[in-house]
């Protein structure tokens, strides 16, 4: 199991738990790359759960282009 860096709750990263099955963010779409939380020095998932990531997803703004 995964932990959320940002809710502490427990989820499967199936990238992270080596579930040999793809994750549920791959089908998210592609989102430019922004940094979403800081990093954290431990052996846990840096991954958002599904319901911080689409939380996330609803708040971001990118900066303007000039």
């Amino acid at each position: 199991m995964s932990i959320c860096p940002r809710c502490a709750a427990q989820f499967t990263c199936a990238m992270a738990d080596q579930t040999g099955q793809p994750c549920w963010c791959t089908k998210l779409p592609i989102e430019p790359v922004l940094p979403i939380y800081p990093a954290v020095a431990n052996d846990q998932s840096l991954c958002f759960c599904p319901l911080c990531m689409q939380e996330w997803q609803q708040t971001k703004s990118l900066p303007e282009q000039s």
